[in-house]
């Protein structure tokens, strides 16, 4: 999943410019650690970076509604291509709409 989602990510002109690195390999590590995390696997992401804080690692980034749904839209393509059984689905799509609708810190166009 987190593949697919950053091969959207990289073609993206909103998107791509808030990550740092090139190659978004660490974005990347970032991203399946804090889900690894998040759905009960090893507390990895924690014990490199310390609590998730969603909401203060996102604010340094114009997150308006334009970039939110960019990204929905390319976690949506990810969330398809693993084709998991309905209600699994339903719980991980609940979870990424709400973040993503949790870290919009701007309003209207750039």
């Amino acid at each position: 999943m987190v593949d697919v989602f950053y091969e959207g990510v990289a073609t993206d002109p909103v998107l791509k410019p808030m990550y740092p690195e090139e190659d978004l390999g660490p974005a990347r590590r970032r991203l399946t650690m804090f889900l690894e995390q998040y759905w009960g696997g090893p507390t990895t992401y924690s014990e490199e970076r310390g609590h998730p804080r969603l909401r203060m690692r996102h604010m340094p980034f114009v997150v308006d509604p334009d970039a939110r749904d960019r990204w929905l839209a390319h976690m949506r393509t990810a969330v398809d291509a693993l084709a998991l059984p309905p209600l699994h689905e339903a719980t991980l799509w609940d979870y990424l709409e709400r973040a993503a609708h949790s870290l919009v810190n701007a309003a209207g166009p750039r």
